[in-house]
């Protein structure tokens, strides 16, 4: 009777976890089959198909300059989150310092709150500091927000990281600085591509944080947000699928790159 009563409640369990992910995803779908619906949003289940709704998207000069926008606050978001998250993580896996403890909580923090006070504070420090809202000041935002990101990932792999090899290096009479570049970091390559992968697509997707430190360009998200106001279109369904697909594609490749580390380090 023991042995079948876990095969009994994951029976009685399938159903509610069918109804969740269905509750999840299908509003995914049933955005991506209006991208491809000729009769616009209304109707459902979408009928005819079109790539129209895709030829105005490619046609409007808005929105790409919106995607390079976001491309360019994306890009910088990842140098400067792995940059410092990268000196967060030696810090804490290879120094000890008085309130260390704390300094890994406060590190951490931006992962914990919502990114509406996120990006308060930072709008309140960029009025203080009298720096004008613009793409600037959205990228040192993205990047500040998720250094956490990269701390996390990267602590994770200075964690199942060999030392041998770098006291070997030592031994051998390298500095501390050749050490660092010709074993170090060649051995953080998967935990650094996953990382940036990981801050990349929430740098792409960021609304909160963008809200407060935009000026007159807009990212992708706010472009979106803003033709949202005058109401649902297709052509929001088209580029919304398109994102979905990238975010997908990229969140794919940093999961396989995270279960290569945790299977090296095994």
């Amino acid at each position: 009777m023991n042995a079948t009563t876990p095969t009994r409640r994951a029976t009685w369990l399938m159903p509610y976890a069918i109804a969740v992910f269905a509750f999840i995803y299908l509003p995914v779908v049933v955005l991506v089959g209006y991208s491809f619906n000729r009769d616009g949003v209304g109707g459902f289940p979408p009928r005819h198909f079109t790539l129209h709704w895709y030829g105005l998207l490619f046609a409007d000069d808005a929105i790409w300059d919106a995607v390079l926008n976001s491309l360019l606050v994306a890009a910088g978001s990842v140098a400067l989150a792995l940059t410092l998250g990268l000196l967060a993580a030696l810090a804490l896996d290879r120094a000890d310092f008085p309130g260390k403890a704390l300094f890994r909580r406060l590190v951490l923090l931006p992962l914990i709150l919502p990114g509406i006070i996120t990006g308060l504070s930072l709008l309140m420090f960029a009025v203080f500091a009298g720096a004008p809202l613009s793409l600037v000041t959205v990228f040192l935002g993205h990047g500040t927000a998720l250094i956490s990101v990269a701390t996390t990932e990267l602590f994770a792999g200075l964690q199942k990281m060999d030392r041998a090899q770098e006291e070997a290096s030592l031994d051998l009479g390298a500095t501390p600085w050749q050490t660092f570049w010709r074993v170090t970091l060649p051995n953080l390559k998967l935990p650094l591509i996953a990382a940036g992968l990981l801050i990349f697509t929430l740098s792409m997707d960021e609304i909160a944080v963008t809200f407060f430190l935009i000026g007159r360009d807009n990212t992708l998200p706010m472009e979106i947000w803003g033709r949202l106001r005058q109401g649902m279109t297709p052509e929001i369904n088209a580029i919304s699928t398109l994102i979905f697909v990238v975010s997908v594609v990229l969140i794919s490749i940093w999961y396989r790159l995270r279960m290569r580390t945790l299977r090296n380090a095994s």
